[in-house]
């Protein structure tokens, strides 16, 4: 398991927490997939880190402080990861399923975000969605969905 992160996670984590902490905790763990994803591919580029920086900000409303330490924490013991259950638990247990979706989501953009789907990244948004109990025809259409969006933005581009 991911140890620096593990630690952040317990240290800001315990059973006894408001619910609207426990929402920002799990907004949280789902940053720590993307950013996982992010490096998956042993290639991180710029377009990587942008796309993972802006789903973190935009779509879970983390700080910048929080953003930076979450994605330092990452990169510095990405090879060490063995498993997501620790994230996917949590993320399960207190997302909606419209909200599990869009983590599934998140993941095909940060996972395009360099307009190459590697067979890693792939395997490993299945693996989550399988966690997060999102049924594969949402795993597909998300997937599609963000195929086409890239298709158009390389056409603008």
């Amino acid at each position: 398991m991911l140890n620096a992160i593990k630690n952040f996670f317990e240290q800001n984590m315990s059973p006894d927490i408001a619910s609207e902490d426990q929402e920002h905790q799990v907004r949280l763990a789902t940053a720590a997939l993307l950013v996982e994803m992010m490096n998956l591919d042993d290639k991180v580029l710029e377009a990587e880190q942008q796309a993972t920086r802006k789903a973190l900000k935009e779509n879970f409303s983390l700080s910048d402080t929080e953003t930076e330490e979450l994605c330092r924490l990452a990169e510095d013991e990405v090879l060490n990861a063995t498993d997501y259950y620790q994230f996917t638990k949590l993320i399960a247990e207190h997302f909606s399923q419209p909200q599990k979706i869009q983590v599934i989501e998140l993941l095909w953009h940060v996972a395009y975000a360099d307009n190459q789907l590697d067979s890693y990244e792939e395997h490993m948004v299945r693996r989550i969605a399988d966690l997060i109990y999102v049924p594969h025809q949402d795993f597909i259409r998300t997937k599609l969905k963000i195929q086409k969006i890239n298709a158009q933005d390389s056409e603008l581009n």
